[in-house]
């Protein structure tokens, strides 16, 4: 079919195609590839499923998996699906604080030092391979893909493997020598939850991470690379990236704590010197932190810039003024304003025009008077 016939579609075939989502589904499938299945999005699209789910603030795997079909690989238009399908869901329990103390650790890397307690455990991740397009994978079958891994398991040397575990936190070794300060603000304690209250400023540390763990994930890391390149002032030193398994606790209503499951998560914990004044002549330092859904180190990353970035206060650059970062990392909000400029606007754009037009009217008036 050419393009021609494709975009007069819905006007050749009347109501029969008068939904636009049946519209677009046919677009998607009209080639008859075979479906993509849910877990094969699930598993082998693993950084976008965690992006997904963090930016919606839903940690749901198959149902990322799904609005990302749905969406055609469209992230944006995911998130603001799987958001809206967590508008519908109640809330049964409330969880305990989550202890990443007692996270099952599948990667765990610090800069700030080379050897750590435990050791580094670099883990799943891309950071040490070469970023050339592998035209094999074009190549790649459920034959080959059987090989590759009977492969991979005959190189292991099982007699090192050792099952996930828990570490302590690097940035204990700091606070035991007392150089990481805590943060000392008292108007900073208080819990918000940003889902059932509006964000009003100055707003406490937690409802400004909660806005960082489903920001944009594109849109923090603009902001953290400004801070980075001195437009807000924070270029930290990794103490700690960590990706692991956490436990989610509640209590049931007969008062009995019970284990729901697991989520997979990433921590950052970044460590930044402070400039002290002269009433406070030793210098410390201070932890910027990170904590999102799923495997996404630069988002935690940049969540910790921009956390410590905020507490700076002020609006002398984009990455410490709270309002400008904190709405415009707002994936979905912008989403839908954008999305909103293709709505008709006729009445408003012709009063425009009417305007402009009798402006062009009396200006050649005046001109031939």
């Amino acid at each position: 079919m050419n393009l021609a016939s494709t975009s007069n579609l819905a006007e050749a075939t009347g109501h029969a195609l008068s939904n636009a989502f049946d519209l677009a589904r046919r677009e998607r499938l009209r080639n008859r590839s075979t479906p993509l299945a849910l877990d094969s999005i699930r598993t082998q699209f693993r950084a976008l499923i965690d992006k997904v789910m963090g930016e919606a603030g839903l940690y749901a795997p198959e149902h990322a998996a799904l609005a990302l079909r749905q969406a055609e690989g469209d992230a944006l238009e995911a998130v603001v699906i799987l958001r809206a399908f967590r508008a519908t869901l109640s809330r049964t329990y409330l969880s305990a604080i989550i202890d990443t103390r007692t996270m099952r650790v599948q990667r765990r890397i610090s800069s700030a030092f080379r050897e750590i307690p435990g050791g580094q455990v670099l883990g799943p991740t891309l950071d040490y391979s070469q970023r050339l397009l592998a035209a094999h994978l074009a190549r790649e079958t459920l034959g080959s893909v059987d090989t590759f891994l009977k492969a991979f398991d005959e190189k292991l040397d099982r007699s090192r493997l050792r099952p996930l575990t828990t570490f302590g936190k690097v940035t204990d070794l700091l606070r035991d020598e007392g150089l990481l300060r805590p943060v000392g603000d008292s108007n900073d304690t208080r819990v918000q939850d940003i889902i059932r209250e509006p964000l009003r400023f100055p707003a406490p540390r937690s409802a400004r991470l909660q806005a960082l763990a489903r920001a944009e994930t594109g849109a923090i890391m603009a902001l953290a690379y400004s801070g980075m390149r001195g437009q807000g002032g924070d270029h930290p030193t990794i103490g700690e990236v960590r990706v692991g398994i956490v436990a989610v606790i509640v209590t049931d209503p007969r008062g009995r704590s019970r284990r729901l499951g697991g989520l997979l998560v990433t921590e950052a914990e970044n460590i930044s010197k402070i400039k002290v004044k002269k009433k406070d002549p030793v210098p410390y330092m201070s932890l910027g932190y990170g904590l999102c859904f799923g495997q996404n180190e630069t988002k935690a990353i940049c969540m910790g810039i921009l956390d410590r970035s905020m507490r700076v206060g002020g609006d002398s650059a984009p990455a410490i003024s709270q309002e400008f970062v904190l709405y415009h990392t707002e994936g979905a909000d912008a989403w839908g304003s954008i999305q909103s400029e293709k709505l008709a606007d006729y009445t408003g754009f012709q009063s425009e025009l009417v305007l402009l037009r009798a402006a062009v009217t009396r200006k050649e008036a005046k001109a031939k008077e």
